[in-house]
């Protein structure tokens, strides 16, 4: 039996903190209509303000009733729509939308933004990967080096991994005070309210994969000569604080999904599924913002070259 499709259940006034249910591995309690199939994974996948978030009910290999040959043919027009929509978002020059992937260890950034980026053309689609901060960086807020990466007019920003490891590695290493730590989900909040009221579309997407899912990655990383570069020692002690990453990852979806900033919580065991889903909002999102071509200089019409 397939695991229920996600479902938010709406808070009223007299009720605790709003619930999210999720596809549990073990079928659940709460099977998916055929409407809610049918649903877009905008509406499927968003992380409601105010929401609670159990990650270890979440089935990270949901499919939400897709075929993989299906969806393989419909990313094909997915990335064609945004192959247009980009072209008309650089050449209007009136929008800047910036996208944020975050996820635990191989939970597929890297080849996520490979396939969705791959539809655009680079000189409007800056990407940028986060590590580990200069001196010059940690000499500064947290927020500046981000703000720098903010894309501009006509930009399609990525980011892989962001000013959300401040709330992340940060909590589970214990490099800052919880004090400190904990207050940082105000300031993300006011910062992105920031950007958003001065014209910047904001879209997150939390990738999710389960812990046995991790370790087969790992292991084809090892296994495959062409992969094992990208193994690494210290992504094994980093496994070993699983349950540390999945708390801070639910408070941090809890804490930072709003209405102008929405989390979409991916279900990405299944790569097809993942790009999919992250393709589909992505394209329907630079939709509502109507791109369209500037108009030609005057008298431009008709000319002949000569």
């Amino acid at each position: 039996m397939r695991a229920p499709a996600i479902r938010w259940v709406e808070q009223d006034q007299h009720a605790g903190p709003t619930t999210a249910h999720y596809p549990g591995r073990d079928g659940g309690t709460m099977m998916a209509s055929k409407k809610d199939e049918q649903r877009s994974f905008r509406r499927l996948l968003a992380v409601e303000p105010g929401s609670k978030v159990d990650l270890g009910e979440f089935d990270a290999g949901e499919t939400f009733g897709r075929d993989k040959d299906a969806a393989e043919a419909d990313l094909g027009k997915i990335l064609a729509r945004l192959a247009d929509l980009q072209s008309r978002l650089w050449a209007e020059a009136k929008h800047r939308v910036l996208v944020v992937m975050q996820g635990i260890d191989a939970a597929g950034k890297d080849g996520t933004i490979q396939v969705i980026a791959g539809a655009f053309n680079p000189q409007g689609t800056p990407v940028t990967s986060f590590k580990v901060p200069s001196p010059i960086e940690q000499a500064h807020d947290y927020l500046w080096r981000v703000h720098q990466r903010i894309p501009g007019k006509g930009e399609i920003g990525i980011f892989n991994r962001s000013h959300y490891e401040e709330v992340l590695v940060v909590r589970v290493h214990e490099l800052v005070p919880e004090e400190r730590w904990r207050k940082r989900y105000g300031h993300v909040r006011d910062f992105e309210r920031m950007l958003t009221d001065e014209g910047v579309t904001i879209l997150k997407f939390f990738l999710a994969i389960d812990r046995d899912e991790q370790r087969q990655r790992f292991q084809e990383r090892v296994d495959d000569p062409a992969k094992r570069w990208k193994f690494s020692f210290g992504d094994l002690e980093e496994r070993k604080r699983w349950d540390d990453y999945r708390a801070a990852f639910e408070e941090m979806l809890e804490e930072t999904s709003t209405k102008y900033a929405p989390w979409y919580l991916v279900p990405a065991n299944r790569n097809w599924l993942r790009n999919l889903a992250v393709g589909e909002i992505l394209a329907d999102t630079l939709d509502d913002l109507k791109p369209a071509y500037p108009p030609a200089e005057e008298g431009a019409e008709g000319v002949k070259v000569e």
